[in-house]
């Protein structure tokens, strides 16, 4: 194990405790924007996946967000179309299957105003940053986005852990 500097092991420290806390500040704020959207957190972030990863099966859906296909998926999927999140629809090649699609419009009617005010505070924040500063910080999120990823895979026994 490297050794490290008193300064670089409390900068290390201080990331580690804001690196949780942004994770527990993130799940929170997911959590009220279900609620103010009449949601719960796993609904909205089914139609999250639906509307960055487009339509899809139902058991696709599952397996994406990690719920059991049978009941857990369709209940959820009904209640989101009971609100007019996403519709569902047969497959134009497949008659046999059925889509799920986000309903963006409802989405941003419902949720919309809350992630615009977000938005702009974020870019608000980064305008202040250099092209360098930024680039780093994009490729931060990325990696923490991927370790997020591949360990949601490992909890699931989709991969080896690492």
């Amino acid at each position: 194990m490297a050794e490290y500097s008193s300064s670089r092991s409390d900068a290390l420290e201080r990331h580690g405790a804001a690196m949780r806390e942004f994770m527990a500040r993130a799940v929170l704020f997911q959590e009220a924007v279900a609620r103010s959207g009449g949601l719960n957190g796993t609904d909205l972030q089914l139609v999250g996946l639906l509307m960055s990863e487009g339509p899809t099966t139902p058991g696709e859906l599952a397996r994406r967000a990690g719920l059991t296909a049978g009941g857990a998926i369709t209940a959820a999927i009904d209640r989101l179309e009971r609100g007019g999140y996403v519709t569902r629809s047969r497959d134009s090649d497949d008659r046999r299957r059925v889509l799920v699609a986000a309903v963006p419009e409802a989405v941003f009617a419902r949720v919309g105003d809350v992630y615009g005010r977000v938005a702009t505070r974020w870019g608000e924040y980064l305008d202040t940053l250099s092209d360098t500063e930024l680039a780093f910080a994009t490729d931060l999120l990325e990696r923490a986005a991927a370790v997020n990823r591949e360990e949601v895979e490992n909890l699931r026994g989709e991969t080896a852990p690492r």
